[in-house]
């Protein structure tokens, strides 16, 4: 039923799901595309053991309601992390991974799917190296307010033809590969990128120190500001602000939290030192963000 030629048999397209997903909007039999595949699905609260097929299409999560505990398995040590509404997951093409995780409330996605093609017409484009998907992922998980808009857009334009499709398609290939380049370090540089990332995802409500990321990479904290700026061009703490200040929009647009309480699930001193930071990377306060 879901089947199409453009795409390499996306599993999570398949009319048969888990129980413990429930599918609400399909662009494949809901609006007619064939050159991308988006989807909402509504989450059971809490999933055991859930595997998820490895894929060679660009697969892209956001989170846009849940405050969930997810731990992902693919064959090395599990990966612990909490997503919040607002958040970007990017899977990595044709890694199989098991997942469990847990929420307290209702957790729902909105994925996106474009085809192998799409991504290899664009890389060949673009020119240079193949795509480093491990870096796209630590980059995307930083938050991008580009793609987190389009993203959510997308289910809403139901109406349009395909040449909608192809054409956003195109844009969020084009836009990701782009912000890619500048954040490949080699080797084991790279993963101690990864590892310093994922410690501020994991701690991110925490005090954290440079010296406690960098230990976490093993690498000394000069070397490590070295390869962090060179991936990602930004100063470790610059980048660490940034996450806080995506969980921070995140709660301030999905949640009734108090200020108070969203600095201190954000890691920032007090509402006082939230305000002036978001006010800084975003341009208003936080209280004219949440009520516009």
């Amino acid at each position: 039923m879901f089947d199409s030629p453009d795409f390499d048999l996306a599993p999570y397209a398949r009319a048969s799901m888990p129980l413990s997903v429930r599918r609400t909007y399909c662009s494949w039999g809901d609006a007619g595309w064939r050159s991308l595949l988006v989807q909402s699905f509504d989450h059971a609260p809490e999933v055991a053991g859930l595997p998820l097929p490895g894929v060679a299409d660009l697969h892209l999560v956001l989170y846009v309601a849940g405050d969930v505990a997810m731990r992902t398995s693919a064959g090395g040590k599990p990966v612990r992390r909490r997503w919040l509404p607002g958040e970007l997951e990017l899977m990595v093409p044709g890694r199989a991974v098991v997942r469990d995780y847990r929420t307290a409330s209702a957790m729902r996605t909105i994925q996106v799917h474009i085809p192998s093609a799409t991504v290899a017409g664009v890389a060949a484009r673009l020119g240079g190296p193949p795509p480093d998907f491990e870096a796209l992922s630590a980059a995307l998980g930083a938050g991008d307010p580009v793609v987190e808009q389009l993203v959510r857009a997308l289910p809403a334009a139901s109406g349009a033809d395909d040449l909608y499709a192809e054409s956003a398609a195109a844009f969020l290939t084009t836009h990701l590969l782009t912000q890619g380049r500048h954040e490949r370090v080699p080797g084991p540089e790279h993963a101690a990128v990864r590892a310093g990332v994922a410690v501020m995802r994991e701690r991110l409500a925490e005090p954290l120190t440079l010296a406690e990321i960098a230990a976490e990479a093993h690498l000394s904290v000069y070397h490590f500001i070295r390869v962090f700026r060179a991936a990602t061009g930004e100063t470790p703490h610059r980048f660490l602000t940034r996450l806080r200040i995506e969980r921070a929009r995140g709660l301030l647009s999905g949640s009734d939290l108090t200020l108070a309480q969203i600095a201190d699930r954000c890691g920032f001193a007090s509402p006082g030192a939230l305000s002036a930071a978001f006010l800084g990377h975003v341009g208003v306060r936080p209280s004219v963000y949440r009520k516009n």
